[in-house]
């Protein structure tokens, strides 16, 4: 069975965003070096990068927040301006730092920022009761925000950002310093936005978040595109191979013998490396499905007895560091 979010997708083919050949300088410093994004209608959009990569300066020239220097930015097919208040109408904002005044209510904070959009009373309270259900805190409308937990403070923000039931919604970093439970339920909610036809433009710096929401990811560094496609196309751009770690303690006196078992190992087809960690044979393997076996099975001939055995295979994160350099979240 179809569901909103597909039929969003197949019905409109017109790109959600469209940023072209973007170029934004501050002073000699080139920020975006004509960046192009293309977000349809209907997905959920990862835009990752490292600090200072260009994400903040891209998704604020995109809101209009910023100018450019050069290139084209539509949304919806419109251009972005400072008075086109009909397009800002479809579009919804959460962001990184809590943004809500603490000197209102839970309610009061939803309902003022749904009469930004929303000028009459009944809509806007039935819309403000909708955002309180499904951010799931109607048992603290009267709460004022200091007395939230950080979780509770979160879904606040993200109901504050979408109470008017935007079509485009920007998430950045929703789920910072937030308990397991919370970040859980927020990017079910985020799912389920999604699903019932929200697009969405999701940055974080956590990647088991992006692999697990993202229809497309797209990385970009110094201002410019790295690469684009889903988590599997990302990982197979990378000449990344399975990570083995074995324990063979009869090798750790034995010098001789741990050349020989380790030259063996690196003449496999399916090894790239073998290193010696205190104890523990290393193997970088080449993609493939049997190394583990493969190597288990060069041990078995070689009457080396193992301990204790791990296997892992690339992660998200490995391709990040493997295209950009760095570690999203050390940066």
């Amino acid at each position: 069975m179809a569901t909103t979010n597909d039929t969003t997708k197949a019905a409109n083919g017109a790109a959600a965003i469209s940023v072209t050949d973007l170029v934004k300088r501050y002073g000699d410093a080139l920020a975006l070096d004509y960046l192009d994004i293309d977000v349809r209608p209907g997905e959920v959009y990862g835009l990752l990068g490292p600090n200072g990569s260009g994400k903040t300066t891209a998704i604020n020239c995109i809101l209009g927040l910023l100018t450019y220097d050069g290139g084209q930015v539509r949304v919806f097919g419109e251009e972005m301006t400072p008075t086109n208040y009909a397009l800002k109408r479809r579009i919804g904002i959460v962001p990184q730092d809590v943004a809500v005044f603490n000197e209102l209510t839970v309610q009061e904070n939803i309902d003022y920022f749904c009469s930004l959009y929303v000028r009459g009373n009944t809509e806007r309270k039935r819309l403000v009761n909708e955002a309180i259900d499904f951010v799931e805190l109607g048992e603290f409308r009267s709460y004022r925000p200091r007395r939230l937990s950080g979780g509770l403070l979160r879904r606040l923000n993200i109901a504050c950002g979408i109470v008017h039931k935007p079509e485009l919604i920007f998430f950045d970093e929703p789920t910072v310093a937030v308990d397991p439970q919370s970040r859980n339920r927020i990017l079910e909610g985020i799912q389920e936005l999604n699903r019932q036809g929200a697009t969405v433009l999701y940055t974080s710096h956590y990647m088991e978040e992006v692999e697990q929401i993202c229809d497309r990811i797209q990385i970009i560094d110094h201002g410019r595109q790295i690469a684009l496609g889903t988590a599997e196309e990302l990982k197979r751009m990378v000449d990344a191979g399975e990570r083995i770690s074995i324990e063979a303690p009869t090798l750790t006196g034995d010098e001789a013998a741990r050349e020989h078992v380790m030259q063996t190992l690196g003449r496999l087809a399916c090894v790239r490396s073998v290193d010696w960690d205190d104890g523990t044979l290393d193997v970088t393997c080449e993609p493939g499905e049997h190394d583990l076996i493969d190597v288990l099975q060069a041990l078995r001939t070689l009457d080396v007895p193992v301990g204790h055995v791990s296997s892992r295979t690339p992660t998200f994160n490995d391709v990040f560091l493997a295209l950009t350099g760095t570690a999203l979240r050390d940066n």
